[in-house]
């Protein structure tokens, strides 16, 4: 009769090892997780964190003061057309006596009709849309259409100006057309003057001013406020009447919608009278803060509802000086108003730089967060970033950003970023600058802007919301190409990386770094680069462990890439001798606290998710292999065992010794593990007397995987390791109860060592383990009955060989055998749990009670009902 092979061999010529046999009950290679990197909140919002890379004289300044010279006025004037050149004859000035407001004619022009209403068309348009700045000290107050001279006229016009000083300095000029004579007449009227130097030294003084401009009375008020200028007064002084708007004087040629277009600027001068000069009237006399924001405020709603925000508004330029004056106030909620109008009426330049520092300076303050959220600053500040030329505003840009980072911060705020799309505007924005190359002088300045645009998707990217936005934008490649082209930017990279740090928690962004397969690269080059950074090189580990937890391509594209290994087994030794030296600095205080839990120091955090990826990337079959068959992997790992307990650093053994449980998985030639494996045992045994349950089971399941070699066995046996893994079936755990029982099954191949099992129990508890765990753990129950086949391979009497156990053990046997039963406990298993009873356990089940009845003279009746 041919004797029975144990049930640690496959039926065919190859042997299966033991580790084959406990990865045929469930998966033995393992992944690791662990706690994504602490990123502490700055103290003090600032351009540049307190950890920037930037020296302070080289990047933009976070304090700053605001006045109201830090905007352009002049910049102010609502956009003029085409600015047209002087003519290149000299007018002959006539001064007529007769008119005792001192009208000034001029001569016929030597051209025709036709070019004549061309340039007077083109002219009107451009004194209507790019006016003078003469703006009072007391604001808010005066029209001011004036045009300043492009050239200086002769001596003789000088002379003029000096003879009219008094009535020509701040007044209103018509300039009619009369198709019949041809003539030009420029008509002043009377009034004080509130500049003297408006029009001194040059001819190009004399202004030309259309329908709807009043005078200015000595003491600031329009004197024809509330009634417009006649047509009647004007015929009378041979004044044709112009149309308000650009396309009014062609328009008054051909006499097309007059009427309509002067309803229009009647309605607006209307409006402006009765709506917004009260208010401008009480910013300029108003000294109480509170007043002054409800008047701004009431401000930007009367402005909306004029439809006057934007740059077509005709006095936008006084209403813009006077709130810029206010800016001088040094009021957080007064600033917010302002920056709120400001923005809303479209500035750009210097104006726009100031208004954005403005913004900037109130989102700055932590404690203005409840008053920006009933605001509309935000809506203003996103607009900016579609709308203004990237390379012309970066300095104005860098501000706008960095507010929007600061209101990032506020849950409140964030969650209304991701609704109004700030995710997309801000991935459009970086591809902008992903366009500017290194030899562009922009280059670097964007650089800056790249930090706060970064910040801030870090910030939206905790968001569920924003995540998935994220996704279907592109992100990740997007980021990636950031990251190539600064990779000399610390700041930039470190931002980046905490992105991505964020963002590879979920699967679905591990399969976008999949498909991107260029991000290896640069993550290896990043960490050569930036080997001693302790915070970057953390999270770009913390990045890579993510990413080969998830699939077998993501730990294959690693691992082929040139040089990864390598410098992962560079930053182990940077970061361990790190760590000895921070050690023997403070040996007698960790002496002290060794009882107490503790966190990690920096260097601990690395090797922990260093040791993360070694473990993550052995579970690939090829890749395990080469890595059990290098030794500097292996030696590394074994110094951790040696130098670091668990009591000081759990995370950091228990991952170690995962990753060589992992490659001990592997038979290979030339293999480190085997050639070290009686070192190894020794190692493990400090863990098997530790207190740290995971660190116990642990080392188990390495001796799982060693014990199929003799000299372990033997290691086992000598100092008692076995007595251990008996006791541990006692855990009521089936994790602990499943590895304790790999390392049995192997000891009991060795007949000499079967006896050992009835000697400390370990039938019964093995038993007990088939009891508790066998009718939902079929994978349990199987490696069970296979230690029981080994153990009672010479087997003369059941009674002998399984003493009091044997009745319970038939009982069980029976009573799983049966199909309904059995399926029935497994029900919530899956389909998994049947295939795995029919294909093995059924089978040796089979043979295991068939082997027990065959030596025992009389079978029990009794059956298990219910388990």
């Amino acid at each position: 009769m041919e004797k029975p092979e144990p049930f640690y061999r496959l039926p065919v010529l190859k042997q299966k090892t033991s580790s084959e046999i406990i990865n045929e009950a469930r998966s033995i290679l393992l992944t690791r997780r662990t706690q994504r990197p602490f990123t502490p909140a700055e103290d003090q919002r600032k351009l540049f964190g307190s950890g920037s890379s930037r020296a302070p004289q080289n990047r933009p300044p976070s304090v700053f003061s605001l006045h109201a010279s830090s905007f352009d006025l002049t910049e102010s004037r609502p956009p003029s057309g085409v600015r047209l050149r002087p003519l290149d004859y000299k007018p002959i000035l006539v001064i007529s006596s007769k008119d005792e407001d001192s009208s000034v004619s001029l001569p016929k022009l030597a051209v025709d009709a036709a070019e004549v209403r061309k340039v007077s068309s083109a002219r009107a348009q451009l004194f209507r849309t790019s006016q003078g700045n003469v703006f009072p000290a007391k604001m808010a107050l005066l029209d001011h259409h004036e045009e300043k001279p492009d050239c200086e006229e002769p001596a003789m016009m000088s002379n003029l100006h000096r003879a009219n000083d008094n009535c020509l300095a701040e007044q209103r000029a018509y300039m009619p057309f009369n198709d019949k004579s041809g003539q030009l007449i420029c008509n002043e009227h009377g009034g004080k003057p509130e500049r003297e130097d408006a029009l001194k030294g040059t001819a190009g003084k004399l202004l030309f001013q259309l329908k709807g401009e009043r005078n200015v009375t000595g003491d600031g008020r329009f004197a024809d406020e509330e009634q417009p200028f006649p047509n009647n007064q004007m015929k009378k002084h041979g004044i044709v009447a112009s149309q308000p708007r650009s396309i009014g004087w062609k328009r008054s040629l051909t006499g097309s919608d007059d009427d309509r277009r002067i309803d229009e600027s009647e309605e607006e001068k209307s409006f402006w009278n009765m709506k917004i000069l009260p208010i401008l009237r009480e910013l300029e006399t108003e000294d109480n803060v509170e007043s002054l924001c409800l008047a701004c405020s009431k401000l930007y709603q009367v402005l909306n509802e004029g439809n006057m925000l934007g740059k077509k508004f005709r006095r936008r330029s006084m209403l813009l000086k006077t709130l810029y004056k206010l800016v001088e106030i040094n009021s957080d909620p007064l600033c917010l108003e302002l920056a709120k109008i400001i923005l809303s009426m479209k500035v750009n330049g210097k104006s726009l730089l100031g208004v954005c520092k403005l913004a900037f300076k109130v989102c700055r303050n932590g404690k203005n967060d409840y008053l920006i959220q009933n605001a509309k600053l935000l809506d203003c500040l996103l607009e900016l970033l579609n709308t203004e030329d990237l390379q012309k505003n970066d300095e104005a840009l860098l501000y706008c950003l960095g507010a929007i980072k600061f209101m990032s911060g506020n849950a409140v705020l964030l969650n209304e970023m991701v609704n109004k799309g700030a995710v997309e505007m801000l991935l459009q924005l970086m591809k902008q600058i992903n366009n500017i190359k290194e030899n562009d002088p922009h280059f670097s300045g964007l650089g800056h802007v790249l930090v706060q645009l970064t910040a801030t998707l870090r910030n939206l990217a905790d968001l569920p919301q924003a995540r998935c936005q994220l996704v279907c934008s592109g992100a990740v490649s997007e980021l990636c190409v950031a990251l190539e082209q600064r990779m000399n930017d610390k700041d930039v990279c470190t931002y980046i990386v905490r992105i991505f740090s964020k963002l590879s928690s979920y699967s679905d962004f591990c399969a976008a770094f999949t498909d991107c397969s260029r991000c290896y690269i640069l993550f290896l080059a990043l960490l050569n680069k930036h080997q001693k950074q302790q915070d970057l090189v953390l999270r770009i580990i913390f990045i890579l462990g993510n990413l080969t937890a998830k699939n077998n391509q993501a730990r294959e594209q690693f691992f082929k890439e040139k040089g990864s290994v390598n410098t992962l087994i560079s930053l182990f030794h940077t970061y361990h001798e790190l760590d000895l030296n921070e050690e023997k600095r403070c040996h007698e205080r960790r002496r002290e606290e060794e009882s107490n839990p503790k966190h990690p120091s920096e260097a601990e955090d690395v090797l922990i998710k260093l040791m993360r990826v070694l473990a993550n990337l052995s579970i690939h079959p090829s890749v395990g292999a080469a890595l059990a068959a290098a030794h500097r992997v292996v030696e590394l790992l074994l110094t951790v065992l040696e130098y670091k307990s668990i009591e000081v650093c759990e995370e950091l053994v228990i991952n170690a010794a995962t990753t060589i449980n992992n490659l001990s998985f592997y038979k290979v030639k030339s293999s480190a593990v085997q050639d070290k494996k009686l070192r190894i045992a020794e190692m493990l045994l400090k863990l098997l007397m530790s207190n740290n349950m995971d660190g116990i089971v642990e080392a188990v399941r390495v001796f799982g995987n060693l014990s199929q070699y003799h000299e372990i066995c033997d290691f086992i046996i000598q100092k008692k390791v076995h007595k251990f893994v008996i006791a541990l079936l006692d855990a009521k755990n089936q994790d602990i109860c499943f590895s304790a029982c790999g390392v049995l099954l192997n000891l009991t191949v060795d007949k000499d060592k079967r006896s050992l099992l009835m000697e400390e129990g370990g039938i019964g508890k093995l038993v007990d383990c088939l009891r508790d765990f066998g009718p939902a753990d079929m994978q349990l129950a199987c490696l069970v009955c296979k230690t029981l086949w080994n153990y009672s391979e010479n087997i003369t009497s059941a009674a002998s060989c399984f003493g009091e156990d044997t009745d319970t053990l038939l009982v069980l046997l029976t009573s799983f055998l049966d199909e309904e039963l059995a399926l029935d406990n497994g029900l919530n298993r899956g389909d998994h749990h049947k295939l795995y009873w029919e294909t093995e356990f059924k089978p040796v089940a089979e043979k295991l009670l068939d082997r027990i009845r065959t030596h025992r003279s009389s079978v029990p009746t009794a059956t298990i009902t219910a388990l």
